[in-house]
């Protein structure tokens, strides 16, 4: 046991690789997407460090190209739940009484393996699971869950430091104790960082977890496990299992030792989550803590005085990389009459030269939705726009499934501002654009803020300093992630921490000190070097 007080690396973000023609990182991603592709694994779950395969195996198709299998994954049941909660709890007390140095130091190892050797293994897991293109694979496969890891570390050695006063003959301390029990990381597919982290950041602290991804990303999160297990995560702090959600949920929900929900995913699922925890609070140790991101209706809102390109850029990127499918994609805009003409000349140029295609190919800006269910409601929406007196679909509107879930970039024009699209989640390539009247720009802020339950993302475009003032006051709880004169996307970890309230969560902002402070239990200890010696108080003396 060394005496030395530790510091952590400071942390930078990950610089982005480009994957320019010539580049090493093109060629070794390219290698990397062909050996894959060329493969059909065999992905077990991981429970108490081993690998777990079963006789029910579940196909993994691209999809963009649905007719090839990447491999099969072996899904369990209510008693490999079990197993894995019995291995967390039984790897807590030794995990938990690791020095805190030496847990930062495994996840610190993690994000070097992923940022070198594991990169491109990484990207192509991404790229053919999820169907992304390279850059969207690489700023959140690799850079994002590379800065989790270790602005996570640092800001656990923050924690730690924060220390209360102690006056004469007083040692005030505080001992930041992980949660009693176990926490349960429920990840989406959208975001393989996101995946990476929700039992990542717990689990940095002293927790251990049991995670269940969705089964669209379980191909990229075995590359997780694969990765941790190399830097060295002891067996049983994460379990990675693949269950129906009801098997999982009646295992881990009705435990006594369940201690914590880390959850990223629809807002419908979070809020029955939410209540079976509460109908089942009488049976647990302590009171869960809950941590959430949702659903959101992101948008983008202009004022006459923005710059119209401006604008038209951050709609085509905001509203149509990796198909619209992040929770913080634009997917309403309020356009002021006088600009809209420019705008959508600017628009409609830039949704004609993207590309739409497999994601190997490395000119396709533009590739498949998740899988069939995500592919028929978006389809629908566009269905009806098409039929709607009240919107016109001004560009794209197709989609084929015969090979891939591929759906155009679809841009519907709404007469009414809560038509059916300026509304409801969609959660695919669909933007919905309302335009009105440049005098009517404050009633359009009430417009905005009205209109949709969520408040994850939003953007304000102006030149004028006065209307994003006002915009930043009328629209303060309409999102999470506010910004100006940007695209409502690409939340940076350590520069903006990301979450929202309403119906988008519980705003804990992963990313940030805040979301790991969810995952402690402090303890506050107070030494007393000289210690009273007669119980009298010196006011019951008279004289």
């Amino acid at each position: 046991m060394s005496d030395a007080i530790f510091s952590v690396p400071t942390p930078v973000n990950e610089p982005v690789l480009n994957y320019a023609p010539g580049s090493p990182e093109k060629a070794a991603l390219k290698a990397a997407l062909a050996e894959m592709k060329s493969q059909k694994l065999d992905i077990p779950m991981f429970i108490n460090g081993q690998q777990l395969r079963t006789d029910h195996k579940v196909a993994i198709h691209p999809p963009h190209e649905i007719s090839h299998t990447l491999g099969h994954f072996s899904k369990g049941n209510a008693t490999h739940v079990k197993q894995a909660i019995e291995a967390a709890l039984a790897a807590k007390p030794a995990w938990e009484a690791m020095p805190w140095e030496e847990r930062a130091a495994i996840f610190l190892k993690a994000a070097d393996l992923l940022a070198g050797p594991f990169r491109a293994k990484m990207n192509a897991a991404t790229m053919l699971c999820q169907s992304k293109n390279p850059f969207q694979a690489e700023i959140d496969c690799v850079c994002e869950l590379v800065d989790f890891w270790r602005f996570n570390a640092w800001f656990m050695q923050e924690i730690y430091r924060q220390q209360p006063l102690s006056p004469r003959n007083t040692w005030n301390r505080l001992d930041w104790r992980p949660l009693e029990g176990f926490i349960f990381a429920l990840t989406p597919f959208n975001f393989t960082s996101i995946a990476g982290n929700l039992p990542t950041a717990p689990a940095m602290l002293g927790n251990v977890a049991i995670w269940k991804p969705a089964e669209s990303q379980v191909y990229s999160a075995a590359v997780i496990m694969e990765i941790l297990e190399a830097a060295g995560l002891p067996p049983g702090v994460i379990n990675l299992v693949y269950a129906d959600g009801p098997v999982v949920g009646e295992a881990v929900f009705a435990h006594p030792d369940f201690a914590g929900l880390h959850f990223t995913g629809s807002t419908k699922v979070f809020q029955a989550l939410w209540k079976t925890i509460g109908e089942n609070i009488h049976k647990y140790k302590t009171y869960p803590r809950i941590v959430g991101e949702t659903g959101g209706k992101d948008f983008v809102l202009a004022h006459p005085s923005a710059d119209p390109k401006a604008v038209a850029v951050a709609l085509s990127r905001g509203a149509f990389e990796f198909q619209g499918q992040k929770c913080s994609a634009a997917s309403r805009a309020y356009i002021p009459k006088s600009l809209w003409k420019a705008v959508k000349t600017y628009l409609l140029e830039d949704l004609v030269d993207m590309k739409m295609g497999n994601p190997e190919d490395f000119t396709h800006f533009f590739n498949a939705v998740i899988d069939e269910r995500a592919f028929d409601k978006i389809s629908s929406y566009i269905a009806q726009a098409r039929n709607s007196e009240q919107a016109t679909i001004i560009a794209g509107g197709g989609y084929d499934k015969s090979k891939g879930y591929f759906i155009e970039p679809t841009v519907i024009e709404a007469n009414d501002p809560k038509y059916l699209t300026m509304c409801e989640e969609i959660f695919g390539p669909v933007l919905t654009i309302y335009v009105y009247e440049d005098k009517k720009f404050e009633q359009t802020l009430d417009l905005v803020n009205s209109t949709s339950p969520y408040a994850l993302t939003g953007a304000i475009f102006a030149r004028e300093r006065a209307a994003v003032v006002l915009a930043s006051q009328k629209l303060r709880h309409a999102a999470g992630n506010f910004y100006i004169n940007d695209t409502p996307t690409g939340a940076v970890v350590g520069q903006q921490p990301f979450g929202g309230g309403r119906a988008s969560g519980t705003n804990d902002k992963a990313g940030s000190i805040l979301n790991m402070y969810r995952w402690l239990s402090p303890r506050t200890i107070k030494e007393n070097f000289v210690s009273p010696t007669d119980y009298r108080y010196p006011f019951q003396q008279e004289a």
